[in-house]
């Protein structure tokens, strides 16, 4: 599955410049069916992936960086990272409340 798609790209690196302010949208969620962990897109540098801002919910909800091309060469069993085809863009505050409130 494709992590990034051009829409997605271009949300998150409009939000480049925002960093870690929890007013921008979070406009993507990649998660590993065999796990817990769920990483949320908040902005990223470039179209390269290299670096990213989001939520990440591991051993606990913190923000901060992230790789994409780090996601992207994860396999568990055979399995990678995938992206939530239904999820919808929320504000990070909020969503930052929700995890936080679970």
């Amino acid at each position: 599955m494709k992590l990034l798609t051009k829409p997605i790209i271009k949300k998150a690196t409009e939000q480049y410049s925002k960093g870690a302010d929890f007013e921008q949208m979070v406009v993507a969620k990649f998660f590993h069916p065999w796990s817990n962990w769920t990483w949320y897109l908040m902005n990223m540098d470039d179209e390269s992936g290299s670096y990213c801002w989001g939520i990440v919910n591991g051993f606990a909800v913190e923000s901060g960086s992230f790789s994409m091309k780090e996601l992207e060469s994860i396999k568990i069993h055979g399995i990678g990272i995938e992206r939530d085809l239904h999820f919808e863009p929320v504000k990070a505050s909020e969503l930052w409340e929700a995890l936080n409130n679970y």
